[in-house]
């Protein structure tokens, strides 16, 4: 079970890495073919803020195809792969088309979407120019007719052509590791002309994937305005090289201790940048279960935001010696926490060798439903979480049932009529902590299936994304 489980952070991480996006070169372009593309803001852009693009000039009444190519390299990898998407447009009488308000005629993606040539891109085999920019994202517009590469002859022009430069956080921002905390970073907008300002802190909590990919976040949110602190408490034995990437973490998700967050405020304290009676928890899968037993447990909690979370506490994994349906995910002062156990959780992993599909939530399932008396015990008491929380769920959820465990939890908050925003998405799945702007494509690829489609995923990053940094500045007080 323990390998099984493993596998399953592996295949987490794998899927969770093609959400991180690195800062991105400006490309230099023909400045005449530039300005028939209209894009706001200016490069570089930081991912995640609203953007526009539209194009003048064009052809009225006749189809153009735009395409949309990135390269993409996952962290630790040597190879490069490159991405592509492309949709046909009906220009406007007057030679403009907006992405905002434009519905393809055919294409990658099917509805008006800013976004839609930026989450509907394909894998693609090709060439990569070794002085291109890894990640970087070009726009081309074309006469449809002419828009396939096997109909264009050498030397075709564009009829528009231009990129778009995203960064991941601000110049601003500096990040710097935490000594008292593995793999722990901390980031925070400096501002040169208020040395003096004290900003609220957001403390960021991964899932099962463990080790230091929940670091990856903490720009982007300093970026808003936040001091954050990135902080693994996990760290699992990779399957394929038989090491944990922090040692000195636990390598098992068993009796992880909930009082380890009142450490992490105690460091904040010791900021001078800091103002640590305000501090969020910001939590992800197995970080949300985390974030919500804090809130319970630590009255210190200003705000939660829980991304996929659960309602209860889930039977923890990952130690060879430990049996079956006997260890808890968290503890408290040393006592383990009441939990649900799963049920055939090898059986749903043994998928990773035959190539049938994998859905976590199978087991988990099968184990609330096997024992309701174990998830009456197990669960979390969020009516005495006095601080406001934030619930953002996918409805087609594979890897646990998120959708549901959080409508559950907001009901109890709503009979205790406390301050709870719960953004359930139809057509969304587990990986909701992106922005938008990122391929979705890729998620159920493999064996491990999250859920939801493409769209649906991208179209819930997006908003939840926007609705997050709004609560997290309303229950913080950053204006």
């Amino acid at each position: 079970m323990a390998y099984t489980l493993n596998c399953y952070g592996y295949f987490c991480r794998c899927f969770m890495r093609s959400l991180l996006v690195c800062a991105l070169a400006v490309l230099a372009i023909d400045t005449a073919l530039a300005q028939r593309f209209n894009i706001t803001p200016a490069n570089p852009i930081l991912l995640g803020d609203p953007i526009t693009i539209s194009l003048t000039g064009l052809p009225p009444g006749k189809d153009v195809t735009i395409s949309s190519e990135r390269v993409m390299r996952e962290p630790g990898d040597d190879k490069s792969t490159l991405h592509r998407a492309e949709a046909t447009f009906t220009v406007a009488a007057d030679g403009t088309l907006d992405l905002a308000s434009a519905k393809p005629k055919r294409g990658s993606y099917a509805r008006a979407d800013v976004r839609g040539l930026f989450w509907s891109m394909l894998p693609v085999a090709g060439a990569i120019d070794a002085n291109r920019a890894l990640m970087e994202v070009r726009l081309r517009a074309d006469a449809a007719d002419t828009a396939d590469a096997a109909d264009k002859a050498p030397g075709d022009k564009a009829l528009a052509e231009t990129a778009l430069s995203f960064v991941q956080q601000l110049a601003e921002v500096k990040t710097e590791p935490v000594a008292k905390f593995p793999g722990a970073q901390f980031a925070t907008l400096r501002d040169p002309a208020d040395t003096q300002r004290k900003r609220p802190a957001i403390i960021l909590l991964g899932g099962s994937e463990g080790g230091t990919y929940v670091t990856r976040a903490a720009g982007a949110l300093a970026s808003r305005g936040f001091a954050v602190l990135a902080l693994p408490y996990y760290s699992p034995t990779d399957w394929q090289t038989g090491r944990a990437e922090l040692a000195s973490l636990p390598a098992a998700f068993m009796d992880i201790p909930v009082e380890r967050l009142n450490e992490a405020r105690a460091w904040l304290q010791t900021r001078s940048d800091v103002d640590a009676t305000r501090i969020a928890l910001h939590g992800t899968s197995k970080g949300a279960e985390f974030a919500l037993l804090a809130g319970v447990h630590l009255p210190w909690v200003t705000s939660i935001v829980a991304i996929v979370p659960s309602d209860v506490v889930w039977e923890g994994w990952g130690d060879d010696t430990a049996k079956a349906g006997t260890r808890s995910s968290f503890a408290l002062n040393g006592k383990a926490l009441p939990f649900v156990p799963y049920a055939d959780f090898a059986e749903e992993f043994a998928g990773y060798r035959t190539g049938e599909a994998v859905r976590v939530r199978r087991p988990q399932d099968k184990g609330r439903a096997a024992n309701p008396a174990a998830a009456v015990a197990a669960r979390i008491p969020v009516e005495r979480i006095k601080a406001p929380v934030m619930l953002i769920a996918g409805q087609e959820d594979q890897v646990w049932n998120s959708a549901m465990m959080a409508h559950n939890i907001a009901e109890r908050r709503a009979q205790a009529k406390l301050d709870t925003v719960s953004l359930i998405y139809t057509d969304a799945g587990h990986y909701l902590s992106g922005t938008g702007y990122n391929p979705t494509t890729q998620y159920d690829a493999g064996p491990s299936k999250a859920g939801g489609t493409p769209e649906g995923n991208a179209r819930a990053q997006a908003d939840a994304w926007q609705k997050t940094i709004a609560f997290l500045k309303r229950t913080l007080g950053v204006k």
